[in-house]
């Protein structure tokens, strides 16, 4: 829904110049630069330690305001509205509609007149207004991206609510956010810490789903939909109830998931959260429930975080380890990986991958390395595996070519290189995520995608030889004459360049001659 809106007032907010001219993206230190003159220090210091960047100035992942668009879309009675250059706005409403969103997302539109002048605040304000309708919607979520960003739009001077709808604004820059997981967490921490202080203030509205009568944990992370259902039949025994999942699909979610005495977080990077989680006292937990080792861990650690009586423990982990060891044993993997991912998870499905059998050489992850990831790389670390945060494709690759691992699990361009090479592999986000990895379910639902893989392995080897030396360099392309070999094509041009440098030289020399001579 694109809105374009006029003022009724004018306001001084935001009247920072534009980092570059006519809107447009500019370079990371310019657009850093530019925020922090234009008063964004402040949000942009918070970003660098919820989310450090480590050794690589910006993992290779996708535009990061994907994530936050992600979790505002699967909310109910949930607006978006967001605020930056059209192309952004454009691929990123492309990408969340690919990837099933039924939802219209807004746009402001913006010029260099409007980011210098504050307008662009105002325009804002005047669509958040128009839409705050309390008959459809609990919540307006408004994002800057990395334009609006810089030139220090104030979506802090949004009113905290509109006719009882709530607005929360996020900047979600892709030169202060790393990752699309990490966006996740900065709307999911906002979310928290706008309902945390409704709580404060006094009694909210109960949540839709019925409050369970035990105690309740809270799960943080965007989860698979039957590992919640897993995960509920581990903590039955200890006498605990799965409680929501953060990010929540309404609002009313998260008084609930505040609610909890403990949160599960199964994946790691949700800093913000976590930060509102511990400010409302809340116990929190890393690691999860995969495979024999992790569960056996997974439920000693929330058994004990939620005060559960040591017997209640073992009498949890006694009904479900023999039935994961015995799903483990039932789908043995038998070869060697690695796993790369840009999803936070990738150092759960190493552990499950392993417990299974197989042996894996390597995990990388674009998220960073967190207190509630500790536990896992630990385990991994411990058995041989190679374990780097922040990890870039060039890592990735260098893995590959350094280990040559009967199967490759990661992103995009990691699995069309491994593929080049006839080796085996999966994307992690389509293929791996999107199967359970808790509890007994998970136990043989990657044993049974990887296998699937492994057995392709000698029609990979086929199809390499018959493809080799096809589609790259020279060969690439369709071409209606049969193509020259690049070697042969440089003799030419080294040939025709110095036939042109002869012929400019004899011109240079002629001309002096002639002015020598008088001749005009």
């Amino acid at each position: 829904m694109p809105t374009d809106t006029s003022p009724d007032a004018s306001s001084d907010a935001g009247t920072a110049a534009p980092p570059t001219s006519g809107g447009q993206c500019g370079s990371t230190q310019t657009l850093k630069e530019a925020a922090r003159a234009a008063g964004k220090s402040e949000t942009l210091a918070r970003y660098e330690t919820d989310y450090p960047v480590g050794p690589h100035d910006q993992p290779q992942s996708m535009c990061p305001a994907f994530g936050s668009l992600r979790v505002g879309l699967r909310m109910r009675r949930t607006a978006t509205v967001l605020s930056g250059s059209a192309c952004c706005v454009y691929g990123l409403t492309f990408t969340s509609h690919f990837y099933g969103a039924r939802r219209t997302v807004g746009y402001v539109p913006f010029d260099s007149e409007t980011l210098v002048t504050g307008k662009l605040f105002e325009d804002i304000r005047e669509s958040v207004h128009e839409l705050a309708d309390p008959e459809r919607y609990d919540t307006i979520i408004v994002t800057n991206l990395c334009v609006p960003t810089a030139s220090g739009v104030p979506l802090d001077l949004l009113p905290d609510q509109i006719n009882g709808v709530r607005i929360v604004g996020i900047d979600v820059p892709g030169f202060g956010i790393p990752t699309h997981a990490e966006a996740k967490d900065v709307l999911a921490g906002a979310m928290l810490k706008y309902a945390r202080r409704e709580v404060q203030q006094g009694p909210v509205a109960a949540p839709a789903t019925p409050r369970s009568d035990k105690p309740t944990v809270t799960l943080l992370g965007e989860l698979f939909p039957a590992d919640p259902v897993g995960i509920g039949m581990l903590l039955a025994p200890m006498g605990l109830a799965c409680g929501p999942v953060v990010p929540t699909r309404e609002w009313r979610e998260l008084y609930g998931a505040l609610d909890s005495p403990v949160i599960a977080a199964l994946h790691p990077f949700y800093t913000a959260s976590v930060r509102e989680f511990e400010a409302a006292g809340r116990s929190v937990v890393g690691s999860a429930p995969v495979g024999v080792e992790g569960t056996d861990a997974w439920l000693e650690a929330i058994g004990r975080a939620a005060g559960v009586a040591p017997e209640l423990i073992q009498a949890a982990k006694d009904a479900a380890l023999p039935a994961i060891a015995g799903v483990l044993a039932a789908a043995p993997i038998d070869a060697s990986l690695i796993v790369s991912g840009y999803e936070g998870s990738e150092l759960l499905v190493a552990r499950l991958i392993i417990e299974s059998g197989g042996h894996v050489h390597y995990v990388g992850s674009a998220c960073p390395k967190t207190p509630w990831s500790a536990d896992d790389a630990a385990w991994l670390k411990a058995r041989g595996v190679e374990v780097r945060f922040r990890a870039s494709l060039e890592n990735d690759l260098a893995a590959m070519s350094a280990y040559e691992p009967d199967l490759a699990i990661g992103t995009t361009p990691l699995v069309q290189a491994a593929k080049a090479r006839g080796i085996p592999s999966l994307y992690f986000t389509n293929l791996i995520s999107a199967r359970p990895l808790m509890g007994v379910a998970g136990a043989g639902s990657i044993a049974q995608v990887i296998n699937a893989a492994l057995a392709n392995k000698a029609r990979m080897a086929q199809m390499h030889e018959f493809f080799d030396g096809v589609g790259r360099d020279e060969t690439a392309g369709i071409w209606e004459k049969a193509p020259l070999d690049q070697s042969v094509k440089t003799v030419q041009w080294s040939k025709q360049w110095a036939r042109k440098l002869e012929k400019s030289i004899a011109s240079k020399k002629s001309t002096a001659q002639k002015e020598g001579e008088g001749i005009t």
